[in-house]
Parts: structure tokens; sequence; C-alpha cells
């Protein structure tokens, strides 16, 4: 009997995806084995638009110690004999239609990404956008997400340390919601997903399966919010208690040595937990799924292979070992099952008892089709790389004003109201927390600190993806090094609308080749990712928003920098200009032609071999003593940094430079490579020498000071009433 087209969309599958689904079997496949084709072949799980373009990443890295795609998340090595696992992961649908619980089990799914890798989670960061927070519905999501976050992170006991939020129209109804979690693990101690040894008993841990999250990987993370249908019960359900108790219970496991593979189940859940081990393995499974603990009473085949029910692992054990690993779980009192074998044949069996109901290979399971586009900017996308200076009126508000205004941004505005809900100082690990470019964390047992960050900007990508994917991966690095941490790795989280659209495929392609360019020129190979597609409703996409989230090290957690001047009568400088010039790019997709003007245009620019070398004086400044603080020039421009750093630092700022008659784009204009620095007096001349070594312009802004903020006569504030507006910011935009 032919399938439907309503089967079809409910899966999320092509009718020609179909018909080579049957040229692969030489049959129909039966509904248990259409739905796990489904779930494994949509473009959640299969990367069908995206992983010819991923190949284009480098991972090339003496310290790189996993492969990228194969396991769960990327190992870095940091010495010591210890290594640094981290992974970004997008729970974008999910959170726009349940937002508490996607965001919850958002974090829950990447925490169990790194579990899988025998590392304990150290971290927690993350990445949102929303629409503006003046519609009710964006700020149901909004409050919905945090309150999430904060709920699971804080019950499992891992801080959540860094992030960012933005806002746009384009994200309303659309939001974004990454997670990023940080592990440490012993280098000679990384676990595997790989089920390679015939026999091997699997063992199903943690939760009971039930009924959410059905079509979670295919029916709604691999489709548009095109029509009006009820996607609730395809939201997981949290339990973050039952998750901190996984943790323990899984790592004192690893630990006995006796475990031979683990993979957490997340989207398409059992179903792509033990196909994907047994493929990666080169191997095969026969499940007999009647020994599934169930939390509903019925549940048929379908739904146990296909339910994404949270807090669940799959561990892959020799069968004289599994009483051990028995005891183990029994300690914790998670629930441990034996549901199936590893068998060498490359097939899929699936059996409630004597009845076979799956029977397929591997391969073809495993191995979702690929589609290399050809993507084409629309001409709405060439039109706005045009900026004409002369349309760009001069506010009549003057200096003073637009700053204010700017700083009251809620995408510049302090974030203080979201992050306070995380808790970021549980495990005691935290040397730098929110606020700063950057998160530092100690590695305890050693003198050595980790910097982490994350960082996205869907306007400069929406203008030109290629220069905003360059920009995305400078910024990263650049925050790390403003701590005083060396750039490792990155991960990336590739959120997109509909690929199929040949707009959003040529954002996709150029946006990756960009990151790509960016991660061999500063020497940072991507790691570990995921990529979301279909962010988009009644035809709108969102921004093309790369996440990429950076690990750094630094030999010396004692040298971790902060952005905030840290002490009165020190000497402000920039690195990366030699002059405030008024270059009409600099407004490109700034904060300030978006905020005052309403303006998304430009042609966005970075040249990064200057931000490369840009960087490696910052990092040389602050290993040499030389600087007390650095942050990052970027949202918002030179004015809204100089003010940031007074803000936080509680102190004020003389400023002794001039000011362009176009003020707007000498102040607010955005210009790539750009790092303020403090320092005392002494030292700038060795500053300068250090930057001239590496052809790196500087130039002295003032000084640290007083309690107010000024400069060339035209911005004249206290530094309360710049830190009253900032701190307001994200409440006063909620109307």
């Amino acid at each position: 009997m032919a399938v439907t087209k309503e089967t079809l969309d409910e899966i999320a599958l092509s009718r020609a995806e179909y018909d080579l689904i049957i040229e692969r079997l030489d049959r129909e496949p039966n509904p248990v084995e259409l739905g796990m084709f489904g779930a494994l072949w949509s473009e959640h799980c299969g990367y069908k638009h995206s992983r010819p373009l991923l190949r284009l990443f480098s991972q090339k890295s003496n310290r790189v110690l996993s492969q990228t795609g194969a396991e769960n998340a990327g190992a870095v090595d940091i010495g010591d004999g210890l290594a640094v696992v981290f992974k970004v992961e997008s729970h974008n649908h999910p959170s726009a239609v349940e937002p508490l619980q996607g965001a919850a089990t958002g974090v829950g799914g990447i925490v169990r990404d790194i579990l899988a890798m025998g590392a304990r989670p150290i971290a927690l960061l993350n990445s949102l956008r929303f629409g503006p927070l003046d519609d009710p519905q964006n700020r149901y999501l909004f409050d919905g997400v945090v309150g999430g976050i904060s709920w699971y992170g804080n019950c499992i006991g891992v801080p959540d340390v860094a992030g960012e939020i933005c806002f746009d129209e384009s994200y309303s109804q659309n939001p974004l919601v990454n997670a990023m979690c940080v592990g440490l693990v012993r280098s000679d101690n990384i676990a595997t997903s790989s089920a390679s040894e015939v026999d091997n008993v699997m063992l199903l841990v943690g939760a009971g399966t039930g009924r959410d999250g059905i079509h979670g990987a295919s029916g709604l993370a691999s489709r548009t919010f095109e029509e009006e249908v009820e996607l609730r019960p395809t939201v997981q359900v949290g339990n973050p208690f039952l998750e901190k108790v996984l943790i323990e219970a899984c790592l004192e496991a690893l630990d006995t040595g006796l475990v031979n593979a683990i993979q957490d189940l997340g989207a398409a859940g059992l179903t792509s937990a033990a196909v994907e081990s047994a493929a990666s393995g080169g191997r095969g499974i026969r499940l007999d799924i009647s020994q599934v603990h169930q939390r509903e009473q019925g549940m048929s085949p379908y739904e146990v292979m296909l339910s994404e029910s949270q807090e669940r692992m799959l561990l892959v054990v020799a069968p004289e070992n599994v009483p051990a690993i028995n005891a183990v779980f029994e300690k914790w009192d998670v629930v441990c099952r034996e549901i199936g074998l590893v068998i060498a044949e490359k097939t899929a069996q699936v059996a409630v008892g004597p009845e076979l109901v799956v029977d397929l290979p591997i391969g073809p399971l495993s191995e979702a089709p690929q589609y290399r586009l050809e993507g084409k900017p629309s001409e709405e996308d060439i039109k706005r790389l045009q900026l004409d200076i002369d349309s760009v009126a001069l506010p009549q508000e003057g200096p003073q004003a637009t700053l204010l205004r700017l700083l009251a941004s809620p995408n510049i505005a302090n974030k203080q109201g979201v992050y306070r809900q995380y808790d970021h100082q549980v495990q005691t690990n935290t040397v730098v927390g929110p606020g700063s470019d950057a998160a530092v964390l100690r590695v305890k047992g050693t003198k050595k600190a980790i910097a982490v960050t994350i960082d996205g900007n869907g306007r400069l990508c929406q203008l030109d993806p290629y220069q905003g994917g360059l920009i995305v991966v400078a910024e990263v690095c650049r925050n790390l090094s403003c701590s005083g941490a060396l750039p490792l790795a990155v991960t990336d989280c590739l959120n997109f609308g509909n690929p199929e659209r040949p707009d959003v495929y040529h954002q996709l392609e150029q946006c990756i080749q960009g990151i790509a360019e960016a991660c061999r020129a500063l020497e940072v190979p991507v790691v570990s990712g995921n990529v979301s597609l279909y962010n988009e409703s009644r035809g709108q996409a969102i921004f093309p928003t790369p996440v990429v989230g950076g690990l750094g090290l630094l030999e010396d957690a004692a040298k971790a920098t902060r952005s905030a001047f840290a002490a009165e009568g020190l000497v402000v400088g920039l690195l990366g200009a030699d002059t405030l010039g008024i270059e009409v790019n600099d407004l490109a997709g700034s904060e300030y032609l978006q905020r005052v003007h309403g303006r998304v245009e430009g042609s966005p620019k970075i040249d990064i071999d200057l931000e490369k070398q840009v960087q490696q004086v910052c990092r040389d400044a602050i290993e040499q003593g030389l600087i007390t603080s650095a942050h990052d020039c970027s949202e918002g421009g030179l004015a809204v940094a100089l003010a940031e750093c007074s803000i936080q630092g509680g102190m004020g700022f003389t400023g002794e430079f001039s000011v362009a008659d176009r003020w707007d784009v000498t102040l607010f204009g955005e210009r790539q490579s750009r790092i303020v620095v403090g320092l005392s007096e002494d030292r700038w001349d060795a500053l300068v020498s250090l930057a001239a070594g590496f052809g790196v312009p500087a130039i002295k802004l003032g000084y640290t000071g007083g309690g107010r903020f000024r400069f060339n006569g035209q911005v004249d504030l206290s530094v309360s009433e710049i830190s009253r507006v900032w701190n307001n910011g994200l409440e006063a935009a909620s109307g």
C-alpha cells in the first residue's frame, strides 16, 4: 500500500526520499521502519543540506583528540594529562513551542553529549535570540527560556558562566536557543560511542520511556512553522534531579573501565543512539524493546523507538561485566535494563519479545541523502550591501543622547537580570563570571585556567554572510584573547532558514566558507557543532546566525584579565587602529544604524591578518604584565566599549581624542580588530613598542579616574547616570 503524503509530511520526508528508501531496500518499509528512516534522514540527524559544506572545516591541530562528527563532542588537550570537551547545540524549535521545557531539555541534552565523552560537565553557556520584548509573545518566550535554563542548570549543579542575548524582529516566533556545555576529562580516559565488540550487551539506563518528544527531530526540527498544527507533544519534558544522579552514576560506571561505549539518547531517541553507535563501530544491533522500561501503558514499537524522553543513556558492556555495571546504577537508584546486543551483521533488528518488527541494513538507514544546491543572493540581499553615508543623517540629539540610547538598547544593556538567575559559582572553579568578554575557570590541581565564550552576529551575516562568518570567529577569539587566553578551538551552531531557498542556501554556504577561512587564519579548528535549519515561519526566515563557542587556555590563572577599568589614573589605549576616521563600512550592520535609523545595510569588512596580530599583541601584553584590562570593541562601537569599561570598573574616564565631523561613525561605528586596554602610564611606551613589532597600530585615548565619563566636549555624564541607563535597558525594553 502506497504511503500517504500526510504520513511523509509528518516525518519530513519527501516523496523522492521515500522512493529512494524503497530502492535501497528493494521493498517498502513497514511503519516502524519508515519512522526510523524519517528520524535518521531528518535534517536534524542527517545533515542533508549541510554535511557537504561542513567538510570545509579544518580540524588540524596537535591538541585535538577527537574526530569532528564521529563523537558527541570535541575533545582538546590542555596538558597535564587533561582534556576539555565542549559542544554547542540548538533547541530552537522546541523552545518556540514550549519555551520552558524546550530550553530546559536543551540544557539537559548538551550536558549528556559531554557526559557521553566521559567528561564531567563543568560549565554551561548559552546564546539566545528573540523578537522585540514589547511584543507579549516574545516576552513569554523570553521568560520561559530563561526560566528553563536556570531551573535545569541550577538543579544539576553545573555553573552557567557566560552567554549572549540579542533581539531582532527576524527572531519573532523563531527564537534561537543555543546551549553550550564544557567538560573536563583525563585525556587517556575519553569515552567513545562506537559499539564495535560483537555480543556486547546494550544497557538502557535512566528515565523511563514515554510518549514525549516523538517526531522531535523529524517533524519539529526539520520543517518550518508554516501551519497551525499541534506541536506541543513533540517537545520533551525534563527531570534535572534525575539528570544529576544520572551524571554521577555514568561517571562512576565509566571509572570502572568496564564500559566499552556510551551514547546519549537525544534527537531520534533509541533509534539514533543504537543505530549510530553500531554504524560507527561497523556492526549491527539486535534489540528487544519489550525490555525497555516505560512510564506509559500500551506504547507501540514505533513510539518506543522514536520517543525522545530525556535523561537516558545507552551503555555498551561485555556480558561478563554487566553485573558490575548494574551494581553501580543500583547504588545510585537509576534503572538499568539489558535491551539488546551488538551483532556482527550490519543490520538493525528490533523485536518485541519473539516478534521481529524491524529488519533493516545499517548503511542505508544511517546514511541520509546529501544535497549540494546552488545558492544565489536575492536582489534585496545585493541592494542592502550599498550604504550611502550621505543618506544617514546625523542625529539631531547629538553624541551624548545617542550614547545613552545605545546603552539602553536591549542588545547592549546589562544582562544581569538574566544571569543572576543562574548559579555561576557552583563547583567553585569560576575565576571570571558573566559580564566580561569571556568566562575563566580554574583547572583544579594545576596553575592553569580555561576561558570560554560564545558569540554571533546575525545582522552582519544578513548583509555579507562570508564576511559575517569571518567576523564571528574573529570576535570569539578576540574575546578569549582579551582574557589573556590562547584560543585553542571552536564549536559552532549554524542557525538558518529553509535551505531549499536559494538565498538561504547562499547564506549557509558563504557563512561556512567565512568561518572555515577565519579558523584557518587564526589556527582554531572546529571540533564539534550542530546545524539548525528551517528557522522560519510564514515565509519569514531569521537572520542567518552562525553562533560560535570558543575555548582558550591560560597557563597561569592568576593572569586572567577582565574588561573593567582596574584602577584610577590609568592610560586607556586602543589596539588595532591608528586613526578614528570615518570609513562608511564602519557603520555596516551596526547597532547604531539599526537602533537609531532603523536600517540594516552596508558591507562589513575585516582584515583577518590584522586581527591575528592584534590578538597576539593583547595576549603578549597580558602575559608580560603590561595591561590591566582589555575589552573587545564591537557592538555599539568605541564609545559604548569605553562606557562599558567605565561602568564595570565603577570609575570615570576622560578622553583626549578628537572626533571627526561624522561623529556617529567615529563613536558608534563597529570597525573590527580593535581592543580597548587599560594600563599604567609608565608601561605605555612598552605597549606601543610591542604593538609596533607586530605591525599593530595603537593610540592613546585618555585616562581613568573621577566620577564622570567625558570626552571631546561632546559627552559629559556621571558614571552613575550611564550605569543607570545600561542597567535598566533590558527591562525598559519590555514596555
